[in-house]
């Protein structure tokens, strides 16, 4: 199973979560000969400053303390469907946000784990529930276009809080 459970939802460097998902940003564009321009870099790295789903109103209001300048929302809702087809991020439906993809160029399933305390997100992965909903859909005939999963409850932390608090 592929998480990153334990660095969404414990006090860690979220430096290196950025960096290692603008590492992974340029490798891919590399790949695919497109370019991570500076305002997709920067909605990428807003995107990866703390591991809670950001809406594109909350991104577009961000960015010029990022980049310096204003960026209107048609832009930053342009860098979000491009970072979206790279697969270098996700979105939330039930909270309309993005979170950022720690898995970048692995097939796997967007299974979110959401804490409904502190806001953190994680992905998780699972393949037995990748094999299910695969053989659910060829009976069905189905064809998957996108696939989702929302887990709502309390990180550890949040639930370690709450037991020292009871």
């Amino acid at each position: 199973m592929l998480s990153n459970s334990k660095a969404a939802h414990y006090k860690h460097d979220h430096q290196r979560c950025i960096s290692a998902a603008i590492k992974h940003g340029k490798s891919l564009c590399a790949a695919s000969n497109t370019r991570l321009t500076p305002i997709r870099e920067a909605v990428l790295s807003l995107i990866w400053q703390s591991h809670k789903p950001l809406g594109a109103y909350t991104i577009v209001d961000q960015l010029p303390a990022v980049l310096g300048k204003r960026v209107l929302a048609p832009t930053v809702y342009r860098a979000i469907d491009f970072l979206l087809e790279m697969h270098l991020i996700h979105r939330i439906a039930s909270l309309n946000a993005y979170i950022g993809c720690p898995f970048p160029g692995s097939s796997h399933s967007d299974m979110f784990l959401i804490c409904k305390v502190c806001g953190t997100a994680a992905e998780c992965s699972a393949p037995s529930v990748n094999d299910a909903i695969s053989r659910t859909t060829l009976k069905t005939g189905f064809q998957i276009e996108s696939q989702s999963l929302e887990i709502i409850g309390l990180c550890p932390a949040c639930l370690e809080s709450t037991n020292a608090g009871s």
